[in-house]
């Protein structure tokens, strides 16, 4: 069996730590065995790895997600990266290309697809490899999972099954979405189960889909071709139109951590960060990813989030309303997670009268990594180097760097740097427009930087 994770979506009912570069599975919030904070992505890779899935799994996602997910699983794992935000289908569709043509997957192997982040035991994993089986037993379109309810929840979608349950799976009749409790409540009688977004099919399955379209089948070329596809979830692309559905029950714990008070329930610690929650602030949580001590006193059922992108205060079980709140408020990200490092935006600043933008962030550098060798066209960048020790490419020449070392690098230059050591500094940029499309990379690794620099001075 192969697994495909999607990983998508901004998370923003966990706002204001998740935002369209750093999503809610990127959070880490979560304690693993050895008391270490981690993401939920790394904590369900890791629970693929210790049954034997994880070299059988690839992630499709969107550009803004992929260098995310190599800093914080490694650069092992295949991505599927979408050329651009179309939905699950598409999305699929290209995993199923790059398994087909690049992965060489026979195209009776059955392939699951789940969410990248749900937080459940290790036997959820194992129960989806019954999946493959059940295909084989029914000879169905395709095989879902659906958790077995605990409550009458009005947030999840329901898979109804057809009259006279069988002992071991489902048949399917049709699907309702989110519920009145009422509804809900019955549905339950008639043993409907969670839709937990889990489903398998043969890879032939969706190959013969893709034929049909009239759409290449080597994925180098559907990627070539992605804007084909058409933008529609997998779910009415192909779900509602397969005539044999089966569904296998999960009676285990599964849980959606969606939002800041499902989410805290699952933290093994109240504080993150600097602060001191006072200890009559009876089930309040504190996340503070700023240098700034935060105090909450006598505050109970709380959650207080702050980052760079802004400060929640809310009593837990109204938390998520902030989705709907924050509905029309756009704005950068002002902390972002890359391959190399990291940064957080200090400030920002435009002068309408010369039309022109300041932008402070602080820059972490990893030990070892390097930013790629790229130019801008409509800013100049000053960097102060504050710690570390490292190397400095520009057109051609590279040059060591050390704290206290100022750098000015115009527009149109081509620039980059390692550090030999891990390395922080302030960049200043200085432009009409300061975008993070306004770049053109040139080489990603720093063993292709050197070798295509003339000189190399002390």
């Amino acid at each position: 069996m192969h697994l495909v994770l999607l990983s998508g979506g901004s998370g923003k009912r966990l706002w204001p730590l998740s935002n369209d570069a750093r999503s809610k599975q990127f959070l880490r919030v979560l304690e693993d065995d050895h008391r270490q904070l981690q993401s939920m992505v790394q904590r369900v890779f890791g629970q693929l790895k210790k049954i034997g899935l994880g070299d059988s799994t690839v992630v499709a996602t969107g550009k803004g997600q992929v260098e995310m997910l190599e800093d914080q699983l490694g650069g092992d794992v295949p991505l599927i990266v979408e050329p651009e935000r179309r939905d699950t289908f598409p999305a699929i569709a290209l995993a199923a290309t790059y398994l087909y043509s690049r992965s060489g997957v026979d195209p009776h192997e059955v392939v699951a697809v789940l969410p990248v982040d749900p937080f459940v035991d290790t036997s959820f994993f194992k129960r989806i490899m019954d999946l493959a089986p059940l295909l084989d037993r029914t000879q169905a379109d395709l095989a879902l999972m659906g958790v077995r309810p605990t409550y009458p929840s009005e947030k999840y979608g329901y898979i109804v099954p057809e009259k006279g349950e069988n002992a071991h799976y489902i048949r399917v009749d049709h699907f309702t979405e989110k519920p009145k409790k009422g509804l809900a409540e019955q549905l339950i009688r008639e043993s409907a189960l969670w839709n937990c977004g889990v489903f398998a099919f043969r890879l032939n399955f969706v190959i013969q889909k893709l034929e049909s379209l009239g759409l290449p089948l080597d994925y180098k070329e559907l990627s070539r071709q992605f804007t084909k596809l058409p933008k529609i979830s997998f779910d009415y692309a192909v779900v509602e139109k397969a005539k044999h559905i089966v569904a296998l029950p999960y009676d285990g714990f599964w849980k959606d951590l969606g939002t800041w008070n499902t989410l805290t329930e699952e933290m093994d610690t109240q504080r993150i960060g600097k602060g001191i929650i006072s200890k009559d602030s009876e089930n309040t949580h504190l996340i503070n990813e700023l240098d700034l001590p935060v105090t909450v006193l006598g505050i109970s059922n709380a959650v207080v989030a702050v980052s760079p992108d802004g400060i929640l205060v809310s009593d837990k079980e109204q938390s998520p309303r902030i989705k709907e709140v924050m509905k029309g408020f756009d704005q950068r990200p002002m902390y972002e997670e890359r391959h190399w490092g990291s940064y957080r935006v200090l400030d920002y600043t435009s002068y309408s009268k010369n039309h022109e933008e300041v932008l402070t962030k602080k820059i972490k550098i990893k030990a070892g990594l390097n930013i790629s060798y790229h130019c801008h066209h409509m800013r100049q960048e000053v960097w102060t180097i504050l710690k570390g020790r490292g190397r400095y490419a520009e057109n051609g020449v590279i040059r060591s760097l050390k704290p206290g070392d100022v750098v000015i690098v115009q527009a149109e230059t081509m620039h980059a740097i390692v550090a030999d050591e891990p390395m922080e500094l302030i960049e200043v940029q200085i432009g009409s427009q300061l975008i993070e499309e306004d770049i053109d990379r040139k080489y990603l690794n720093w063993k292709e930087i050197e070798e295509n620099c003339a000189s190399i001075r002390g």
